[in-house]
């Protein structure tokens, strides 16, 4: 083997002390194949420190690998086996975003990035590679706001409601199939024109009740109807929904997104940090719920072009859970929202294990990359392994070795230059982030949330009156008992027709497919100038915008 193959393979090795020293003359003494990749990263504007080049097994702590901050909002990609270092990674960009002024939200899954409003615990570990990669380490918290989804955690609760939720949303939460995902969409353009509030669940199922009773079954006529087979399905899968605990997610106060945009008195970014480990088995809920918070985030936030900085860096984790068994206008829907959502100054980072979990659409507008080990231990890790390296450009190193090669908190890195230009594939040695690395104290997370200027404003649940009171109060006023009843009455009309029709007609489309593929409907939807048309197509997601 040559020596410029045997450079080529790029494997990160432990750097001996005098290794270490041995590198930290001037970057003139870096190897030629390091030079060229270190000069891709010599921006003159603000930018975020990564870590130091990694190169024929040593580091190079002169050769600093770095992203230009403007580059952020072009999105990027956090990806790597379990144990990689990815969660850290988060927690290293993130504490130099709010240094930068930057909001950040972070996504956390497994519940230990509440470390970040903390200073962290300097130990032999975190010495040991700051010197590495010539990092001047000091202990620092950063400003936090901690949420919890439907305040089911430790956290100010973050709710939504049904309305501005949408059917398309909503109806991959109860993984409904094409047509009755369509005939969500009826319902909720009903209770749009009628004025009937979705908040929480209940004023759905309501609704559905009341369409598939005698008195409002011709409601929907002139559009298609709805079927009471399908009325059937939703009503169950809403109960089942509600069986799981998971009504508490839907109401009010609703959030409003742009508390996720504050800066400090100090003038860094406020990190705001979803706790998701309560929910962990309902990975769909959570992963739609964070596409809600984009779109409306999308909907609200003005168009900026490209700024000195970004508004926002929302980082998606278990991105993977978002794509799943999701449709082929559904994916289409999060590609568009990815692509135009840069514009309004939002970052999104996914978060995954390797880059085949994200469409090609959307990992194709990903701008910036950061692959930590993969591991070949099956034909599928193998197959993954080749697979993500014909994602990087062309490079020195051999990717292959190399990915099965990277320790913990190591990484192949590309970004996006100032110039918009990928820069050379490095890979890096990273940084140590500076904010305590695991949970806070639990006691002191309680203290941090019931403190928050946002505790009062969002954590008591109301219920106001909405679609469930004013279609009680037309119906006679009848009790819980009664419209739980109505509700069951229409599961059984439903599971009877259900039945029925599955032995017959089986070829034929459904009644809301055929009203949906329609000239009639697909003119109402295009009529984008009537306030009937601006609900229904409300937006590329099917949510409302709100009244703030």
């Amino acid at each position: 083997m040559s020596e410029r193959e045997s450079r080529a393979k790029g494997g990160p090795g432990t750097v001996s002390s005098a290794g270490a020293a041995g590198t930290r003359g001037t970057a003139a003494a870096l190897p030629q194949e390091a030079l060229e990749i270190a000069a891709g990263y010599a921006f003159g504007g603000p930018a975020l420190d990564l870590g130091a080049l990694l190169w024929d097994g040593r580091c190079l702590p002169d050769a600093q690998v770095r992203v230009p901050l403007p580059m952020l909002n072009r999105h990027g990609l956090v990806a790597g086996a379990t144990g990689t270092g990815k969660t850290k990674t988060l927690q290293l960009i993130a504490e130099q975003l709010s240094a930068q002024g930057v909001p950040v939200f972070l996504a956390d899954i497994k519940g230990d990035l509440s470390g970040v409003a903390a200073p962290g615990q300097a130990n032999d570990k975190v010495r040991s590679r700051a010197a590495e990669v010539h990092q001047e380490w000091a202990a620092t918290g950063f400003p936090a706001e901690f949420y919890a989804l439907g305040g089911i955690g430790h956290g100010i609760p973050v709710r939504a409601t049904v309305t501005s939720f949408g059917p398309v949303l909503l109806s991959k939460v109860l993984r409904l199939n094409q047509t009755q995902e369509q005939s969500l969409g009826l319902i909720f353009h009903y209770a749009d024109t009628k004025g009937l509030e979705l908040v929480d669940l209940k004023d759905l199922r309501a609704v559905v009740a009341f369409l598939t009773s005698d008195e409002g079954k011709g409601e929907l006529r002139n559009i298609g109807g709805l079927s009471t087979a399908t009325a059937g399905v939703i009503l169950r899968s809403l109960t089942a929904f509600e069986a799981q605990g998971m009504a508490d997610f839907f109401g009010e106060p609703e959030f409003d997104t742009s508390e996720f945009l504050r800066t400090a008195s100090d003038g860094r970014g406020v990190v705001s940090v979803l706790e998701l480990a309560a929910v962990q088995d309902r990975p769909q809920l959570f992963s739609t719920f964070l596409m809600w918070l984009l779109a409306d985030l999308f909907h609200d936030l003005p168009e900026v072009g490209d700024a000195d900085k970004p508004k926002l860096v929302f980082f998606f984790d278990e991105a993977h859970l978002l794509f799943d068994d999701a449709s082929k206008a559904f994916l289409d829907s999060i590609a568009q929202t990815v692509r135009l959502i840069r514009s309004k100054g939002v970052g999104v980072f996914f978060v995954t294990q390797t880059p085949k979990d994200v469409p090609a659409d959307v990992l194709g507008q990903l701008g910036n990359r950061i692959q930590h080990a993969l591991r070949a231990f099956t034909p599928d890790d193998q197959k993954a392994l080749k697979a993500t390296v014909k994602t990087f450009p062309n490079s020195a190193y051999d990717l292959e070795e190399l990915l099965t090669g990277l320790g913990t908190g190591e990484a192949v890195v590309t970004v996006l230059s100032e110039r918009g230009a990928p820069t050379p594939v490095a890979a890096t040695r990273l940084r140590a982030p500076e904010s305590l690395m695991g949970p806070v104290e639990a006691g002191a997370l309680e203290r941090a949330v019931t403190a928050s200027a946002l505790y009062g404003r969002y954590a008591q649940a109301v219920d106001r009156e909405s679609a469930y009171e004013r279609l009680q109060t037309s119906r006679g006023a009848k009790g819980p008992d009664e419209m739980r009843e109505a509700t069951a009455a229409g599961e059984r009309r439903g599971r009877r027709q259900e039945r029925e029709e599955r032995g017959e007609r089986k070829e034929q489309p459904s009644v809301v497919e055929q009203v949906v593929g329609s000239g009639m409907f697909k003119s109402l939807a295009r009529s984008l100038g009537s306030q009937i048309g601006r609900e229904i197509t409300r937006s590329v997601f099917g949510t409302a915008r709100r009244r703030r």
